[in-house]
């Protein structure tokens, strides 16, 4: 089943539901890591710096989804991070109307490379990454303790 919800660009009153969302699905499975804390303390900038995040918003105004594409322009290419969708939401596809909304923002933006890290221990992620075209490459120089897998999609 899909969810009835419509994808939105940031603003700066959705900064809580995006660090709500990537805290919730982190302390479930994980812990914060000082990578995470530096993002949560610089949401903003994520949109500053050339990337963007997207919100998944229901039908009563909620926020239940949120990812980003972040922007290194020292690697030429750009990051899909922070992808979260709240419990109550998950298994409605709302993962999968954002990367998708993500990689047409991508391609609209001239984008060329996109790389994500994850965990395999997070099998419906990973599955939904392969889903939309992302294919494992060598993990080599990962951001978190947790990554166990490097994933890349060229446009």
């Amino acid at each position: 089943m899909t969810a009835a919800i419509r994808i939105e660009h940031y603003q700066p009153r959705y900064r809580e539901d995006f660090i709500r969302l990537n805290r919730q699905w982190i302390e479930a499975y994980f812990r914060i890591e000082a990578s995470d804390l530096k993002t949560f303390a610089h949401v903003d900038d994520i949109v500053a710096d050339g990337g963007q995040i997207f919100l998944a918003i229901d039908e009563t105004d909620s926020v239940v989804g949120c990812c980003a594409i972040i922007c290194h322009p020292e690697e030429d290419c750009h990051e899909l991070a922070k992808m979260a969708v709240s419990p109550k939401a998950q298994g409605q596809h709302v993962g999968l109307q954002l990367g998708r909304a993500l990689i047409a923002y991508a391609r609209e933006h001239g984008v060329r490379r996109i790389f994500l890290e994850g965990n395999t221990r997070m099998a419906p992620s990973i599955h939904l990454y392969r889903k939309l075209g992302f294919r494992e490459i060598p993990l080599e120089g990962h951001t978190y303790e947790r990554c166990d897998i490097l994933m890349e999609m060229i446009l």
